[in-house]
């Protein structure tokens, strides 16, 4: 199986699977099974990185006021607990299917502010990198926010992968439209419905185009699976709208050294957030065609 996904993904010109890596700090971990059957056996041929879903792991059905129950703490015991995390991932960076940028591993992080001392932590995964034989890693912060850039590049992060998501709300809504939004969500638990032709217009963004800015392309979103009518959800997703999508994003990574034309997918197989890549029912396998033909350059999707 794991084989035939990588062959599907080769195929379609995804370079690479992006791993979510849990580690719950003194060395507790959750679902690691998968990607240490990949590493230990060594299948598939085909690259990979790691990113850290540093947060609680929590019951993904949220209570009827809007909470959700913590399953399992996300803690930071301190130096000892990130030598321990990082001897555990060494295997890992030292494979040869690892992805490198400037010929060091990445590693992605998924909640910055979560790191009671980022810059500490960076310093030493470093200085363990090198100490192992390995040139440094290159570290990647995942934010929903553009200002939030400049200050990860200061804290040590060498790049930083934006996700727009919901960014239409700042562009394409009023102040009053804004609010009764926050009010439906807040008050009366409900989320709201935007088409998705409506909400891509803004996943990309000029800034983008900053050499340390690893934008994301988002194929659609649905979490209500997960938390009802509390969310936003995108509907009327084709794979005509993804192209012209995937087209523009391309635009702003043309430009630089190929190491740095990285572009994140949300996701490959996301199934209950509504974000997949795999074939459906629906349109086959008609997002990974639309994303083919966007990174052949072909000009229109047929």
């Amino acid at each position: 199986m794991r084989e035939k996904q990588a062959t599907m993904a080769r195929e379609a010109g995804v370079e690479g699977f992006c791993y979510w890596h849990y580690w719950f700090g003194n060395g507790r971990r959750l679902l690691e099974r998968p990607f240490n059957e990949v590493l230990a056996s060594g299948e598939p041929d085909f690259p990979f990185c790691l990113a850290w879903a540093n947060t609680a792991w929590e019951d993904k059905l949220f209570n009827k006021d809007g909470s959700k129950k913590v399953l399992i703490e996300q803690t930071y015991p301190g130096e000892d607990d990130y030598i321990h995390h990082f001897h555990t991932l060494l295997p890992a960076f030292r494979d040869k299917r690892y992805i490198r940028v400037d010929d060091k591993p990445l590693f992605m992080v998924y909640s910055y502010k979560e790191i009671p001392d980022v810059p500490f932590f960076i310093r030493l995964w470093n200085r363990l990198a090198r100490e192992n034989g390995l040139k440094g890693i290159h570290f990647v912060a995942h934010t929903y926010d553009e200002h939030d850039m400049e200050p990860l590049r200061d804290m040590g992060f060498d790049g930083v992968n934006i996700v727009r998501l919901f960014h239409f709300f700042k562009k394409d809504f009023s102040l009053v439209q804004k609010c009764y939004m926050k009010v439906m969500r807040l008050v009366f638990g409900k989320g709201r419905i935007v088409p998705y032709a409506k909400a891509s217009k803004y996943f990309s963004d000029e800034k983008d185009s900053l050499d340390y800015c690893y934008p994301t392309i988002i194929p659609n979103w649905d979490h209500s699976p997960r938390s009802g009518r509390s969310t936003h959800i995108l509907v009327n997703s084709t794979p005509a709208l993804f192209f012209n999508h995937v087209k523009t994003t391309l635009k702003t990574v043309e430009n630089r050294e190929h190491q740095h034309q990285l572009i994140f997918l949300k996701s490959w197989n996301e199934w209950a957030e509504g974000n997949y890549m795999e074939p459906d029912l629906k349109y086959g396998k008609g997002y990974l065609n639309a994303l083919k033909k966007a990174l052949d350059g072909d000009k229109e999707y047929e």
